[in-house]
């Protein structure tokens, strides 16, 4: 089997801004709902562990900058902070504009391009109180958050995206408790959905109009959906969990254009949303030009309940395949198989549009077990999660897929949400008491694949 990849294919890691750069009410930064929600409720979150100092990149950005070159990294991704640079909507806060611009001119000084997220779950406060994605005006503050961020760092960025798994937050804030406003409401997540789709179109266009060079995506969290046997039940409950969790954002933001399933499903659940033609319209001229794909586990389902009154467990319902390998710590299924199907689905279904893993990777608890006498972590178990997925990954390129990089997550121990650092899954390890940072073993092992651009031969 052939072990290269293709010529100038990317390498390196993916991040927030939330997730790792600390300072969160300090240099003019407005308050996010993190802020907001550790405030007022820190007994929700595992370690008491708030969004304020996280990872200290905002601090140690330069030499963080140095680690990613010193283990072979040619890209970086991730994300401005809405709330930073424009901590009341309007006015441009000069410090963050200081501190991203030096940050991106840093990664490409060092070799690094930067891939720039506008939105990763950080919903500013004040746009929270006023109903965030459920109020169209976010939809126009977006939309002019997103031209600003492309007329004031589009000299130094020309790879941008506009949201991570956008539907995330629709599920774990309308479906769940584990993002605000930690409701279960189906019309509200859908209308939340489609505010959150229509600011991605327009950030999109604002892109277009502003005539800079390179490109717009966006990056999805795609789970492929299998059945638990071929029974035809079966066989419609993984359409459905692939429509609503894949195919919802994945269809119009390549395709130009929802599934068909999504009006029968509306009318089914008589669930009305607010739109227009114009904004449909405008969603099929402005498709992207580049797809990144976060990739962790699959999603096993079986028929649904009929009985079910609300909710999605009437189109489908999760189930535990009995030769699932488990990662014990997160709960989620090891299979890395599903790289390659996303690989071939995205090759046949979605115009072989250009893509690249952008995010991929193990989170471990208690890793301090695993230091070495000189402190080091031998965390094989993430260099054998990395390479098994990338044996698929070449099969699917191999094949044909439009694959053009792989981002693991992540460079360095980070902050997750309503976890902290429960889980560990950095290449580098962060000492929470010092702020230190220490290159694990699968950060050799990284900089050895992305230098050469080739897996090793087995026993190597």
């Amino acid at each position: 089997m052939n072990n290269r990849f293709p010529e100038g294919f990317l390498w390196g890691a993916a991040a927030s801004g939330p997730q790792l750069e600390g300072a969160g009410s300090k240099y003019g930064k407005g308050k996010t709902v993190w802020d907001y929600w550790f405030k007022t409720e820190p007994e929700k979150f595992y370690q008491q562990i708030g969004p304020e100092t996280t990872s200290n990149f905002y601090e140690q950005y330069k030499e963080d900058i140095e680690s990613m070159k010193e283990i072979g990294f040619n890209s970086f991704r991730t994300s401005i902070s809405w709330a930073r640079l424009l901590p009341d909507g309007k006015t441009i806060n000069p410090e963050a504009v200081s501190f991203y611009r030096d940050v991106f001119s840093r990664l490409r000084n060092n070799g690094v391009k930067p891939i720039t997220n506008l939105y990763h779950f950080d919903m500013p406060y004040r746009l929270h109180l006023k109903g965030g994605w459920e109020n169209r005006d976010t939809v126009e503050e977006f939309a002019h958050y997103a031209k600003v961020a492309f007329e004031t760092f589009g000299d130094l960025v020309d790879t941008w995206v506009t949201f991570n798994e956008p539907i995330v937050p629709v599920e774990m804030g309308y479906l769940n408790d584990k993002h605000l406003p930690a409701v279960y409401d189906m019309g509200r997540a859908t209308q939340a959905a489609y505010f959150t789709l229509l600011a991605h179109v327009k950030a999109v266009r604002a892109f277009r109009e502003s005539e800079q060079t390179g490109g717009i995506g966006i990056i999805l969290n795609l789970t492929p959906s299998y059945p638990k046997s071929d029974q035809e039940e079966d066989r419609e409950a993984a359409k459905w969990a692939d429509i609503f969790f894949n195919r919802s954002f994945l269809d119009p933001v390549v395709l130009g254009k929802y599934p068909e399933e999504i009006t029968e499903f509306l009318e089914r659940e008589s669930i009305s949303v607010l739109y227009t033609e114009e904004e449909i319209a405008l969603i099929k001229e402005n498709t992207v030009d580049f797809l990144g794909v976060n990739y962790y586990q699959p999603r096993r389902v079986q028929r649904g309940d009929k009985k079910a009154g609300v909710g999605l467990d009437k189109y489908f319902q999760s189930y535990q395949w009995l030769e699932a390998r488990i990662n014990p710590h997160r709960g989620w299924e090891i299979y890395e198989k599903g790289l390659y199907d996303i690989a071939l689905n995205i090759r046949d279904n979605y115009r072989n549009i250009p893509w690249y893993v952008a995010e991929n990777g193990i989170g471990v608890e208690g890793e301090e077990a695993f230091l070495d006498e000189f402190g080091e972590v031998q965390d094989d178990y993430r260099i054998t999660f990395m390479e098994d997925h990338l044996r698929w990954l070449l099969k699917g390129i191999g094949e044909g897929s439009n694959c053009y990089g792989y981002h693991v997550w992540t460079f360095l121990d980070n902050w997750s949400w309503l976890n902290e650092y429960k889980n560990r899954y950095g290449l580098l390890r962060l000492d929470l008491e010092t702020q230190a940072r220490r290159k694990k073993k699968s950060a050799y092992w990284f900089k050895q694949v992305a230098e050469t651009n080739q897996l090793p031969q087995s026993g190597e």
